[in-house]
């Protein structure tokens, strides 16, 4: 959104304006500058003035994700563009680390099929680059999650079949030790039918 937008001009959430936060001061994982603590909603993030990208802990995306009126307040949420923008140079992968426990974090394309990249810490939170997080809103409202679920389930049953598939198979092939028995079962047989032939014969 645009600087004075009453609406988003792709979805048409009304503005919301983010007030400050009291959160602890973090640093950005890709200026390296103190981050702002801003509330949108009843959701409490830290913003970059510089780069536009946001951390959100893991309680406050999983709500963001699960409730409506918190992507509303989200997408509604007007912020200036970068002060300074991206670079050819700086658009290349670079992995980034947690603001909080300062490792590396896990590149994942969320839901596996949005196409939205996302840093992930999994025991503090989740980096979104400018414009990352109200595209994961526009694909979870457009239905994307269940799409992701629908996808997965398909992939499960198609895994246990073949492994039911495996099992039966292995199931119709003789194991070593009933090979070894229908042999001598089969000389047995043979033999028996020596001892009567000679019988009869004598």
């Amino acid at each position: 959104m645009f600087i004075g937008s009453h609406h988003c001009p792709h979805c048409g959430a009304a503005a919301v304006e983010a007030s400050p936060a009291p959160l602890s001061i973090l640093k950005c994982p890709r200026c390296d500058v103190d981050m702002a603590s801003v509330a949108i909603a009843s959701e409490k993030m830290r913003e970059c003035d510089r780069c536009g990208g946001l951390w959100l802990e893991v309680a406050a995306f999983e709500n963001i994700c699960s409730n409506r009126e918190e992507q509303s307040a989200v997408l509604g949420g007007a912020s200036p563009a970068p002060a300074h923008p991206l670079t050819n140079n700086e658009t290349n992968v670079r992995y980034v680390p947690c603001p909080q426990c300062r490792q590396l974090m896990n590149r994942i394309n969320f839901a596996h099929c949005s196409g939205v990249i996302v840093d992930v810490c999994k025991g503090h939170g989740t980096w979104f680059d400018r414009d990352e997080l109200s595209g994961i809103i526009q694909f979870i409202r457009a239905g994307g999650l269940e799409v992701s679920r629908e996808k997965e389930k398909r992939e499960i049953q198609y895994e246990r079949e073949q492994l039911r598939a495996e099992q039966f198979a292995a199931s119709q092939r003789p194991g070593p030790f009933e090979r070894f028995a229908s042999e001598d079962e089969r000389i047995n047989g043979l033999s028996a039918a020596r001892g009567l032939l000679k019988f009869l014969i004598n």
